[in-house]
């Protein structure tokens, strides 16, 4: 049994350790509900322009934009990897990252080449590792997400779709469910598709002014834009519920353990006052 100094010595550890994963549950606390706000206000605008890109898709406009076009031949996939900058946030990197790998395997089975873009630091890192065609990536975003700071990043791998270097492109995610679940998800953003995004009620016509170019253009940038954004919002939101969590669980493991090395260390106390108190004894029989 280890000596009652050394028990001292760990219980205090594990205190330490203690302060610190609740103090960083608390924080993520705060930054969830900040963070699930930002989620809920981008969900509306991200499902309308998805409606009216799937109306787009099955009109028959003037002009079609080159993101409408289904490839003939798909030999070239962009991958958009969105992860957290920091970790001790759970499984919530290693599900998304495992779910994107596994299709990234199914894709290079098929005689596929693939280019990615990665969005926080923990998917760059491992995208790296496994020896993956990073295009672009960017991290250190912080807490709240920019979309200036994205459009770099996302610009790469649309002009690439543009000039046939790729001709799908997917965005890999964590979809926020509830503070207890998320979910990791991949879907498809170019070409865009009516059928995935759901096939409207009614097929509707458009009048476009001035003309069709440059109002389709900007739509179909927009499209882009907002539901990366989203994706990004909502991996932050999943991100800080699961940190909470992770962290939730870790403080009350670390409870658990300081009340088993208190037991611990009570018995070796005794055992010591036990065998003090017989050496007493002895000591005093041996002299009368």
């Amino acid at each position: 049994m280890a000596g009652s100094k050394e028990i001292r010595t760990k219980i205090k550890s594990v205190e330490n350790t203690r302060k610190i994963t609740k103090a960083m549950e608390m924080v993520a606390a705060s930054k969830m509900r900040k963070a699930q706000d930002r989620m809920r206000a981008s969900r509306p605008y991200a499902e309308k322009i998805r409606n009216v890109a799937a109306h787009l898709s099955f009109a028959n406009p003037e002009y079609k934009h080159p993101y409408l076009v289904k490839r003939d031949v798909v030999k070239n996939i962009g991958l958009i990897v969105i992860s957290s900058d920091k970790g001790l946030c759970g499984g919530l990197n290693t599900n998304m990252l495992r779910l994107s790998v596994n299709q990234m395997k199914s894709w290079e089975a098929d005689g596929k080449a693939i280019s990615v873009s990665a969005i926080g630091n923990k998917g760059f890192g491992f995208m790296n590792r496994v020896g993956a065609n990073v295009k672009s990536h960017i991290t250190g975003l912080g807490d709240v997400p920019h979309l200036e700071t994205l459009i770099g990043t996302i610009k790469v791998m649309l002009d690439a779709y543009e000039a046939g270097e790729i001709d799908q492109l997917y965005i890999s995610y964590t979809k926020f469910i509830n503070t207890m679940k998320q979910e990791p998800v991949m879907e498809q953003l170019l070409p865009l598709s009516g059928e995935q995004l759901g096939s409207p009620k009614g097929h509707w016509d458009y009048i476009y002014e001035p003309e069709a170019k440059p109002v389709v253009d900007q739509l179909m940038m927009r499209y882009v834009e907002s539901l990366v954004y989203n994706a990004v919002a909502e991996n932050m939101a999943s991100e800080q519920s699961s940190r909470m969590v992770a962290m939730k669980s870790a403080s009350d493991n670390a409870k658990e353990v300081i009340g088993d090395l208190k037991l611990v260390y009570n018995k070796a106390r005794q055992a010591a006052i036990t065998k003090e108190i017989s050496e007493i004894v002895g000591g005093a029989a041996a002299v009368s």
